[in-house]
């Protein structure tokens, strides 16, 4: 038995509906019914001898291994992770006959109550209580706890709490609450509705890999794409809607930011990042990012993806089980499949792209909410991510009651240039050479961009391509064949020593370059550079007129985007090397 990981829970997560303690260990497929059932036997009784007998228990298997969770109140969540130890290692112990010096029940129970003790907060759970009876949310970390969200909250260092009676309670409310998850398209969704709701006269807060933005402000450039990001952005005044990004990292480690939404969103789901967290597969994936469906209100609305058969699939098991409670719209660039028209016939919403135009289906009437062609990120309907995007966003500003003329003007304003979406399909016109920038760091994000490509004309395609060390290698081989479908005459591998995460120099790139020459690639058609910058330059400096380079940027992207928007400004070729 390996213990891999033993970590807190502070909201809902893959196991849980809150917080609680978590193991991940890895185990012989062998044992693994057996290690399951011992540790819930040992869990349970050591749960009753420290007084949480309401502590509710979870697993899940997954190939050479188990999750092992129980919920714990948050105020006890470090002492919950030495309680959920100390099941795994008695559990062990049963099954290999427990040796003398194991801790015996009798010696635990006083040493982890004791730890329990030391940890709580009483006032915490005391306020915690006061807003669940209200109805409003209740935020707590390490430093800060609030009530209320957005423009409504009132904060406090978490150590220094009021009593429940001190607060002013009539000043306490909730914003609305938006969660967008997925495999790609996540941070450019979110930037769509963040420029509805400014049409819409209101003042989002969103939080995205890169940064928190609050109205058109800036607060912080970091990737803020986890639960920290949340509870931060939602406890910042001007906020009237929150908006935020999701990854499945933070639902993995940590759970989500907050204990409910009022619209959940799931762009796709694709292999990306397994072997994390007990999550070695694409339906496990799709599972941990429906996460974010199970906590949208009954009266709000799961928006979801119905040309992906893995959330499609997903979003069954988990209504399956009940836990997802609100309905559902589904969203897709083909009105024609079969689930949209039996959801339509069944009273349902959907988003569509249909005659050219993104349209609202609602009880049966359809709405037309702009013309494909009038939305910039789409490219006048070639990205077909991009109206995927736009109609998913589409399903999440109706969910949230806004007007359908500001999400016109939501969509139309958002432009595909690097001030609106950097990074995100921004395209530069260098003396006859298109430029595409793209943050495609997947197979199934390459193989988008190479769609889009395959719509461009173009004498010769030449391509920037790299990947983070943090991949497997089936991962980083996937995304060069996604690669040369595009069928490039030139493709320069980028080392990105930024994001090596556990790898030597050079690996990814040899990798990248393995698999090219073994799918056909020529010798002259690949290139290597040492970083991010200077495979841009190669690249352009190779391209002619007639060309389309499909440039992956991600390491140094904001020096990328500034060198090609100060070509294009000032009217210089691809090549010009000038200052």
């Amino acid at each position: 038995m390996e213990l891999r990981d033993s970590r807190r829970l502070t909201g809902p997560s893959l196991l849980l509906s809150g917080p609680g303690a978590i193991i991940d260990v890895g185990v012989d497929e062998s044992a693994v019914l057996q290690l399951e059932a011992a540790w819930r036997a040992r869990a349970r009784t050591i749960l009753n001898a420290v007084s949480w007998t309401e502590s509710t228990l979870a697993s899940h298997r997954f190939p050479g291994g188990l999750s092992l969770a129980f919920s714990a109140p948050e105020d006890a969540l470090y002492a919950a992770t030495n309680v959920n130890e100390w099941a795994l290692e008695a559990a062990c112990g049963d099954l290999e006959a427990l040796p003398p010096e194991a801790e015996s029940v009798e010696a635990a129970a006083p040493r982890l109550r004791s730890a329990i003790e030391a940890e709580r907060e009483p006032r915490l759970i005391a306020l915690r209580d006061a807003a669940r009876a209200r109805g409003v949310t209740f935020l707590t970390d390490e430093d800060q706890t609030s009530v209320g969200l957005g423009a409504g909250s009132v904060t406090w260092p978490t150590d220094d709490l009021p009593a429940p009676e001190d607060v002013d309670w009539q000043a306490v409310h909730d914003v609305p609450v938006v969660l967008v998850t997925g495999t790609n398209g996540k941070t450019t969704t979110v930037r769509l509705l963040c420029s509805i709701a400014r049409a819409a006269g209101l003042i989002p807060g969103s939080t995205s890999t890169d940064g928190i933005v609050v109205g058109d402000r800036i607060v912080d450039a970091d990737d803020w794409a986890g639960p920290g990001g949340a509870r931060q952005v939602l406890r910042i005044h001007d906020v009237e809607l929150g908006i935020l990004e999701t990854a499945r990292g933070g639902i993995l480690r940590r759970g989500l930011g907050v204990p409910r939404s009022d619209a959940s969103l799931v762009t796709n789901v694709a292999a990306d990042h397994l072997g994390e967290y007990g999550v070695e597969d694409v339906p496990s994936l799709a599972d941990a990012k429906l996460v974010v469906a199970r906590v949208v209100r009954a009266e709000g609305r799961v928006v979801l993806n119905a040309e992906d058969e893995q959330v499609v699939e997903a979003a069954e098991r988990a209504r399956g089980l009940g836990l997802i409670r609100a309905p559902t719209t589904w969203f897709s660039a083909n009105g024609d499949l079969p689930i949209i028209a039996r959801h339509l016939a069944g009273g349902g919403d959907a988003c569509t792209a249909d005659g050219g135009e993104l349209v609202l289906w609602r009880s049966g009437r359809r709405v037309a909410a702009i013309g494909v062609d009038r939305v910039p990120i789409t490219l006048g309907g070639a990205a077909r991510f991009n109206v995927r995007n736009a109609l998913a966003a589409l399903g999440v500003a109706t969910a949230l009651g806004l007007p359908v003329e500001a999400i016109a003007a939501g969509l139309e304003a958002l432009q595909g240039s690097p001030a609106d979406n950097p990074g995100r399909l921004n395209l530069f016109q260098l003396d006859g050479v298109n430029v595409l920038v793209d943050f495609a760091h997947n197979p199934h994000g390459m193989a988008a961009l190479v769609e889009v490509a395959d719509s461009l004309p173009a004498q010769r395609r030449l391509i920037v391509l790299g990947q983070a060390g943090d991949r497997d290698d089936e991962s980083i081989r996937g995304l060069a064949r996604a690669a040369w479908e595009a069928e490039p005459d030139l493709v320069v591998i980028k080392e990105m020593s930024k994001y090596l995460r556990g790898r030597d120099e050079g690996v990814v790139p040899a990798l990248i370059e393995s698999e090219l020459r073994e799918i056909g690639a020529p010798a002259e058609a690949v290139l290597r550079a040492e970083s991010e910058i200077e495979a841009v330059r190669t690249v352009l400096a190779r391209a002619a007129p007639g060309d389309l380079i499909l440039l992956t940027a991600h390491s140094d992207r904001d020096e990328v985007l500034d060198l090609l928007s100060g070509l294009q400004e000032r009217g210089r070729a691809a090549g010009d090397r000038r200052d």
